[in-house]
C-alpha cells in the first residue's frame, strides 16, 4: 500500500471554483488529484469550463487520476420510479463524459442513493437490484469513454453501506473490470473496515484515506491507526 501514489481530491476546496483552488494545489507538492464534481466548484454541465479545467490541470503537470460522480438526494439511481432513475443516469453519464476530459484513470461513484427513510429498508432488495442495474449502465458507458468505473463503499446511515451490498452488486455487474474504492472513514463508520479489506481487495483500486472519531464523517487529516 505504502507504494501506491498519494494524491488530493480537489472536494477540499468544493465551495470555491477549481479554478481558484488548482494553483494552491500544484505549490502544495501535489502532482495527483481526484477533481469533485459539486456543481459550485465545476460545473460538468458546462464544456467549456471542463475543458478549460483540464487543460489548467495540465498546463501545471497534475495528473487527474479521478473524478467523483455527483452524489444528492435528486440524484437517485435505486428509486423505484423509472423516470427518477432515468434522470439520475442522465446526471452520472454528464458527468463521465466530463471525467473523460480530464483522461482519469476511474470514476468512482456512490452505489445508492443519498437519502432514505426508514420504510425504505422494506423495499431495500428492490433497491439494490435497480441500483445494479443502474450501476451496469454506468460501467458500459465508462468503458466506451474508456475510463474505469469504481463503487466507494458508503455511510451507516445510508442504503447499501455493508460489504454485502458492494459484494451483491460486483456480482450482477456485467463488467469484470468494475474495481472498488475504500474509503477509510465511511468503514471507520459502519465498523467494516477490515472485512472490506478482507473481502473485496481482490476488486480494490484506489483508497479514500482520511479518519475520524467514529461518530461522524469528519475527514480528518491525522493518522489512521485503527
Amino acid at each position: 500500500m505504502s507504494d501506491w501514489p498519494v494524491g488530493l481530491s480537489t472536494g477540499c476546496f468544493y465551495q470555491h471554483s477549481i479554478f481558484d483552488c488548482l494553483d494552491v494545489i500544484s505549490r502544495g507538492g501535489f502532482n495527483l488529484i481526484e477533481v469533485c464534481s459539486f456543481p459550485a466548484h465545476l460545473n460538468y454541465h458546462d464544456r467549456d469550463m471542463v475543458v478549460r479545467a483540464a487543460r489548467r490541470v495540465e498546463e501545471l503537470g497534475i495528473e487527474t487520476y479521478s473524478f467523483h460522480a455527483p452524489f444528492a438526494d435528486s440524484i437517485d439511481i435505486s428509486s423505484r420510479d423509472p423516470s427518477l432513475r432515468k434522470a439520475a443516469l442522465k446526471e452520472i453519464f454528464q458527468a463521465a463524459e466530463a471525467a473523460a476530459a480530464f483522461r482519469v484513470r476511474y470514476f468512482v461513484i456512490h452505489p445508492g442513493p443519498e437519502s432514505w427513510d426508514l420504510k425504505e429498508e422494506e423495499e431495500r432488495f428492490e433497491r439494490l437490484k435497480w441500483a445494479a442495474e443502474t450501476l451496469n449502465q454506468v460501467a458500459e458507458r465508462c468503458s466506451e469513454l474508456e475510463i474505469g468505473c469504481v463503487f466507494e463503499n458508503k455511510l451507516p446511515h445510508l442504503l447499501f453501506p455493508h460489504t454485502s451490498d458492494l459484494l451483491w452488486i460486483l456480482a450482477s455487474m456485467a463488467s469484470v473490470e468494475v474495481g472498488v474504492c475504500l474509503d477509510t472513514g465511511h468503514a471507520n463508520l459502519t465498523g467494516d473496515m477490515y472485512t472490506v479489506i478482507q473481502k473485496l481487495s481482490g476488486h480494490l483500486r484506489m483508497v479514500h484515506a482520511h479518519d475520524n472519531h467514529g461518530v461522524s464523517d469528519e475527514h480528518l487529516l491525522r493518522n489512521l491507526k485503527r
